[in-house]
């Protein structure tokens, strides 16, 4: 049965800059169902505006971010130390979060003291191995060492490890194989899917990257400007896409014999001006028509487990508001 109450509840939430970071997002994580989104999408699509927001770094220009209803941007205190412990990031670069002062015992030693964790130095180096060895590092290789001695995917996995250590119910992922070699994406992947799994942490997991998202994830969001172009299960969405952005990403990933995409950067720049009214693919897309100048499609829903914002959509049912979470947990 279905916590009464969510982990974390994104409603209607925007984020406005110079121009729009995130329009009008929706979605809910819950507790009792751990699972591994995925967020995809180029730069620019508000994925790492996503994760700050459900991080409380910044917060929405419009609408809410819900801690077990409880407004984030209000949070202080234990609600704001429980959230803390309930909620980690792992962020795109391992090494910018070592101090290159400090040993890299630091970044485990330091969340173990902040939350009372170890009652002694015994149990607190207890506590540091069974982390490290849960994301297949050997503590005697990385304990009392400086980050510089150490590889990106090592320092990386360090992270996961420090995030484990709060037995979190969500991880936030930014883009976290990103800066490590092709070699070691599927061991960091790996790690994730195990906590997940394994000790049932749900992961909003942020990339760029299609192919890892249909490999890791479970369910699937994809940003384009902004907005949700498409959502829904990953199978579902890779092997039967619906939004001709969508269709783009996955025409990009690499093959053995490569031509020229016809929505390609060079066979069809991207033209659109932030601000102006309509589908933001609307200049990129080969399926444009009048309407899709005029107003930004609102997602349709074109299956138990998927919805799309476009037009050709349009006698399918509109998604309403709140009914993300069904679409993406059937």
């Amino acid at each position: 049965m279905r916590d009464a109450i969510p982990l974390i509840e994104v409603r209607n939430a925007s984020k406005v800059y110079a121009t729009p970071a995130l329009t009008d997002f929706s979605m809910t994580i819950h507790a009792d169902k751990p699972s591994i989104t995925a967020v995809v999408g180029e730069s620019g699509s508000g994925k790492t505006t996503l994760a700050r927001l459900m991080l409380g770094l910044i917060a929405p220009t419009a609408g809410q971010v819900l801690y077990k209803r409880r407004d984030l941007a209000t949070l202080r205190g234990s609600g704001r130390r429980e959230f803390l412990r309930d909620v980690q990031a792992i962020f795109q670069d391992p090494y910018g979060v070592f101090n290159p002062f400090y040993r890299v015992d630091h970044v485990l030693t330091t969340p173990i003291a902040r939350f009372k964790l170890a009652a002694s130095k015994a149990e607190r180096r207890r506590l540091m191995e069974d982390a490290l060895r849960s994301v297949g590092l050997q503590p005697e290789e990385i304990l009392g060492r400086f980050p510089h001695q150490l590889s990106g995917g090592q320092r990386q996995r360090i992270m996961v490890a420090r995030a484990l250590l709060l037995r979190p119910r969500l991880i936030v992922a930014d883009e976290p194989v990103s800066m490590v070699d092709a070699s070691l994406r599927a061991t960091i992947l790996g790690s994730l899917r195990k906590l997940n799994q394994e000790m049932g942490i749900s992961i909003l997991y942020i990339t760029h990257d299609l192919a890892t998202a249909y490999q890791v994830s479970d369910t699937i969001l994809v940003m384009y400007r902004a907005r949700v172009a498409e959502a829904g299960d990953v199978e579902q969405v890779v092997k039967h896409p619906r939004h001709p952005y969508t269709k783009l990403l996955l025409s990009a990933i690499p093959k053995v014999s490569t031509t020229l995409d016809w929505l390609s950067p060079d066979a069809a720049p991207d033209q659109a001006v932030p601000g102006t009214t309509g589908c933001a693919f609307a200049a990129r897309c080969p399926l444009v028509r009048a309407q899709c100048r005029t107003a930004p499609p609102p997602l349709f829903r074109t299956g138990d487990q998927q919805a799309v914002a476009c037009y050709e959509y349009q006698t399918a049912p509109t998604l309403a508001a709140g009914e993300m979470d069904r679409v993406l947990t059937g």
